[in-house]
């Protein structure tokens, strides 16, 4: 088996382990979270969800016959590529600790669900957007994992962009539900990464 056998295999094992625990628990979310407050921001996702699609295609392109997406590939070196494999596998538990500890809380735009609560335990403890962090993370490494250039600029990018301009109307929103408990839950936490001091 060639080493780039092996990254086809990582990346798969990656995006299906991803995608399985996304699944689970945004279904289970639906089934048991409670309906959504508002349907703000439904049409957005549905646009985000086609443009996902166009932008795993070449990963998929790049799993079945890597020959495909030859176009765009970029030269990474092999240490790092090893380097992004390691993140990617790390980032699976990371991930299903992140969707467990905010369960039915889950939701697929800004808007909150009815019933729902604010969750401080688990990751949460210390970053108050975990799941933000572990898919710009998961995204560069698969990035670097596959040399796909195509991938940078089709999930790092608008993600970079989407988190810029969703969080601050998502935090708006937890405000507005939660009041002063999430003041002081954003004093204690960092948005991204944990506050050091």
């Amino acid at each position: 088996m060639n080493t780039e056998t092996i990254f086809r295999f990582i990346t798969f094992l990656v995006l299906g382990a991803a995608f399985v625990i996304s699944i689970y628990f945004r279904s289970r979310a639906e089934r048991e979270g409670g309906r959504m407050k508002t349907n703000e921001g439904n049409r957005l996702v549905l646009v985000l969800r086609l443009l996902g699609l166009l932008t795993i295609l070449p990963l998929f392109g790049y799993l079945i016959y890597p020959d495909w997406v030859a176009w765009a590939r970029f030269p990474v070196p092999i240490w790092l590529r090893w380097l992004a494999a390691a993140v990617a596998l790390s980032l699976i538990p990371v991930l299903y600790w992140i969707f467990a500890s905010i369960g039915n809380n889950i939701s697929p735009t800004q808007a909150t669900r009815q019933g729902h609560q604010l969750v401080t335990h688990g990751p949460y403890r210390w970053v108050r957007h975990p799941l933000y962090t572990a898919g710009f993370v998961m995204a560069i490494a698969l990035v670097l994992l596959t040399g796909l250039w195509w991938c940078a600029i089709a999930m790092i990018l608008p993600l970079a962009i989407l988190l810029v301009f969703r969080t601050p109307i998502e935090e708006a929103r937890l405000i507005e539900t939660f009041g002063d408990e999430y003041r002081a839950y954003m004093k204690r936490t960092g948005r991204f990464i944990p506050k050091f001091l």
